[in-house]
């Protein structure tokens, strides 16, 4: 275990840099964005009113209220997020790639490190998932300053519902990161940690099988993606807590078996 947590910590400290300049480009981004959309709409407010002579209340009538929604669904808010989910998904694999293409070749020193080989693997993985569970739990810290912002920006006639929460269930993209039960986080996360076991079990094809190892990856990824939707076909057929009951089954039927194969890859196939 202590291997495995130096392991941990070693592949988190490789990735601080660019975890922290995701933090303070989430920060700095969905901050400005609440500034500039705040004074924007309280600047439009006043001009109109002013231009068209008309009372505060016809301008609500015409125009509505703004609310912490139409912040966190700009692209002030929405940008930062899929630019940090897109660089984790590069990540997955540059964590993988940059110990066989680095001018050292450092795979070779951590296949030849004491301890189980599916250590690496495991090491790897939990350090992308404390990434993204940290980025969540930032962006989480982060909400209610940002409505607080709002808040004091906007008169509080001009704000409609503004409460973060809300804004969050609102949006479908929002919700499935930052999920509002404890059912869909598992559900969410748990795809989330499958996928990262699939890309990892397809990447070790590839450095096993090189050209045709890529070809078994997409079809083991094509297999587990299939798999994991079957009982959606019959979904008329199940009730909603069979059918979650179901995908949790086969989600850990499906990561378990992508750790056997990855172990296998690892101990017999990926050499030194």
């Amino acid at each position: 275990m202590n291997r495995f947590l130096k392991l941990v910590n070693f592949e988190i400290n490789r990735a601080s840099k660019l975890f922290a300049s995701l933090l303070a480009i989430v920060a700095v981004s969905q901050f400005a964005g609440v500034v500039v959309r705040s004074k924007s709409y309280v600047s439009e407010a006043s001009r109109v009113m002013r231009e068209q002579s008309i009372t505060q209340a016809e301008f609500l009538s015409s125009h509505g209220t703004i609310s912490f929604s139409q912040i966190i669904t700009s692209l002030w808010f929405l940008g930062p997020i899929a630019l940090s989910a897109a660089l984790l998904i590069l990540y997955i694999f540059l964590i993988w790639y940059r110990d066989w293409f680095g001018k050292n070749t450092f795979i070779y020193r951590l296949l030849m490190l004491p301890t189980e080989r599916i250590n690496i693997f495991f090491a790897k993985a939990t350090a992308i998932v404390l990434l993204v569970l940290g980025l969540i739990a930032f962006q989480l810290f982060l909400l209610p300053m940002q409505q607080t912002i709002l808040e004091s920006l906007v008169p509080a006639e001009f704000l409609g519902y503004s409460d973060y929460h809300h804004a969050l269930n609102s949006f479908w993209f929002l919700s499935l990161i930052i999920p509002h039960s404890f059912d869909q986080f598992l559900l969410s996360y748990g795809v989330g940690i499958m996928a990262v076991f699939l890309l990892f079990t397809a990447i070790l094809f590839e450095r096993s099988f090189r050209w045709k190892g890529i070809v078994i990856g997409i079809l083991f990824i094509i297999f587990a993606g299939l798999l994991l939707m079957a009982p959606f076909f019959a979904e008329d057929m199940l009730y909603p807590t069979e059918l979650l009951l179901l995908e949790g089954v086969l989600l850990i039927l499906i990561t378990a078996l992508s750790i056997v194969i990855s172990r296998f890859l690892l101990n017999k196939k990926v050499t030194v």
